[in-house]
């Protein structure tokens, strides 16, 4: 197993339980327990735990990346004001591309008032749009990983490579300039990066908790984004270097 496989199934743990122990994970993975405190080092330098006597745990900081369910629930007034900004940027008969996560869903709910047309993976938000007659609703089909609402498999990425879309919407874990978008899970990291090839016009929606964050996986550079939607409290060093990189930046207020 490689390395980065094992971060992901120890962060998977770590979101479950929030502390983990080192003979649990070396039993789990079957490697040694050295090798574990090496991968719990190589995490905790990457900010994304905070080793303790004989395991680790989750960061105790408001904008933790994990758990993952706790993260999804915070923010929601900032992102309904992000999802209120992109639904501007959308215009009628357009077709979207739209991926799972909490931003986008709240993009969702704000669709309906006019026809367009919604490509997506996302259970969650495929019911968001389920009743809306004037959305035309293609879902991809696929396997549910772990209690993601998302789908994913062979049926998904065999229709990337036919579709064109006019916008692509999506959401990250974590954004930095130096390493880019970065996700927790690898078969997620390979359906967006995957989906960013469907449209010459790929937005970020994005809280500024997400700034100068890494997750473990990247799948996008800064470069890869026509457009990033976000509130106005993001970091003035990120604001700045995306905005240089050619990347229109759009803060929103509540």
């Amino acid at each position: 197993m490689l390395s980065v496989e094992r971060h992901e199934k120890i962060l998977n743990e770590l979101d479950k339980q929030t502390i983990v122990k080192v003979s649990y994970l070396s039993h789990l993975l079957q490697v040694t327990d050295k090798t574990i405190r090496i991968d719990l080092e190589t995490l905790e330098n990457r900010g994304l735990l905070k080793r303790i006597h004989g395991g680790a745990t989750i960061l105790e900081e408001e904008n933790s990346i994990l758990p993952i369910k706790k993260r999804q629930l915070q923010h929601s007034d900032v992102k309904d004001a992000i999802a209120r900004e992109a639904l501007l940027t959308i215009k009628e008969n357009d077709t979207l591309l739209i991926d799972g996560g909490s931003s986008t869903l709240a993009l969702a709910h704000l669709l309906g008032d006019f026809p367009i047309s919604v490509i997506t993976n996302d259970i969650k938000l495929a019911y968001e749009l389920l009743n809306k007659e004037k959305v035309q609703l293609m879902m991809v089909g696929g396997t549910r990983i772990g209690t993601s609402g998302s789908l994913f498999g062979a049926e998904a990425s065999d229709l990337l490579d036919r579709i064109r879309v006019n916008k692509i919407f999506f959401g990250t874990t974590g954004i930095s300039i130096e390493n880019g978008l970065t996700v927790l899970n690898g078969i997620h990291a390979d359906w967006k990066r995957k989906a960013l090839t469907c449209s010459n016009h790929v937005t970020l929606l994005a809280d500024s908790s997400k700034f100068q964050k890494d997750a473990l996986i990247k799948f996008a550079s800064i470069e890869d984004l026509n457009q990033v939607i976000t509130d106005d409290q993001i970091d003035k060093e990120s604001y700045n270097k995306i905005n240089e990189r050619g990347v229109k930046v759009t803060r929103v207020s509540l």
